[in-house]
């Protein structure tokens, strides 16, 4: 019984081990593409705070979706794989909402098609 007691306090400290290393990797991660938002919608005149916390709710929505489709496919003991598609589900969040902002026209301050008939 003390064996069956040190194994799943070994299991346990490795699972709460991975889940510190994820967070703190999400967090970077994150933290980047999101830094990454904010200058394109500037570039494209929009507010960057907003287009951030588009980011940011959109990450953490699909990433708890991955989960939940991690979990229907891999079961609850597979940890890694559940993470893994939790991520996948996570980035494409991130170039979705990008792909959204690219589609929109940039802001040019010193367009010539704007100074057409001024002379």
């Amino acid at each position: 019984m003390i064996w069956f007691n040190l194994a799943v306090f070994e299991v346990l400290k490795t699972h709460f081990i991975y889940q510190k290393i994820k967070i703190v990797l999400d967090l970077i991660v994150l933290f980047f593409l999101t830094r990454e938002i904010g200058r394109l919608a500037f570039k494209k005149g929009l507010k960057p705070v907003t287009w951030k916390i588009y980011n940011v709710l959109g990450w953490l929505g699909a990433e708890l979706i991955g989960v939940m489709t991690g979990v229907l496919i891999f079961g609850l003991n597979n940890f890694i794989s559940v993470q893994l598609v939790a991520f996948a589900f996570a980035i494409t969040s991130y170039f979705i909402i990008k792909a959204q902002l690219t589609k929109l026209p940039d802001q040019d301050f010193d367009d010539d098609i704007n100074r057409i008939g001024e002379n």
